[in-house]
């Protein structure tokens, strides 16, 4: 999405950056992973068509993408690509008044470290301030029991559905824990970004 191009949110765990061409081979790498393709529901991609999706993700005007770094590794000299974690994502739907998150923390010695609650705290924040959107749902497959545990417990979702077929859960945020994104918004640091 063309709306965070330019954006950088710093946060206390992590910077949210802009998915650049120069962070796809990483990513690529870590969406060779059997386990996250199966737990992010992806399917695997060629180097060239990840390249592709990049591209495609910074004109789409229903996506928004934001690459997740360690704040410790990039403060401690790391380049970006060094210092990528995982990513997340907010998938607009067509009236653009609700958003499907997505998370993943790909790098397996920052799973359980707060990364990924502060990620999805930043980038709910972002969107309620940027386009107004206050909806938030995610779909997390049975067995992934560390995404329920973030979004049923630390963020707060509840629980709407759940579906047999694809043996996964749908999540939403009630509006009553809105307020508290509203809150953290406006202590968000946002900052000019240039790759």
């Amino acid at each position: 999405m063309k709306l965070n191009e330019n954006t950088k949110i710093v946060g206390n765990k992590v910077l949210l950056i802009p998915y650049e061409k120069e962070h796809v081979p990483k990513y690529h790498k870590w969406m060779e992973d059997d386990e996250i393709r199966r737990l992010t529901g992806s399917e695997r991609l060629s180097l060239e068509e990840e390249y592709e999706m990049q591209r495609s993700w910074r004109i789409d005007d229903d996506k928004l993408t934001f690459i997740i770094l360690s704040k410790t590794k990039m403060d401690s000299g790391c380049t970006e690509v060094e210092s990528m974690i995982g990513d997340v994502n907010v998938f607009l739907n067509a009236d653009r008044d609700s958003g499907e998150l997505e998370v993943m923390i790909a790098e397996s010695t920052e799973r359980g470290s707060g990364a990924a609650t502060e990620a999805v705290s930043l980038m709910i924040a972002y969107v309620i301030t940027e386009l107004h959107v206050e909806q938030f749902f995610v779909k997390i497959t049975d067995d992934n029991a560390a995404s329920l545990h973030l979004f049923l417990q630390k963020l707060k979702f509840q629980q709407v559905s759940h579906s047999q077929v694809f043996r996964e859960f749908t999540l939403k945020l009630p509006i009553s824990e809105v307020e508290q994104f509203r809150e953290a918004s406006r202590k968000m640091v946002i900052v000019p970004y240039k790759s």
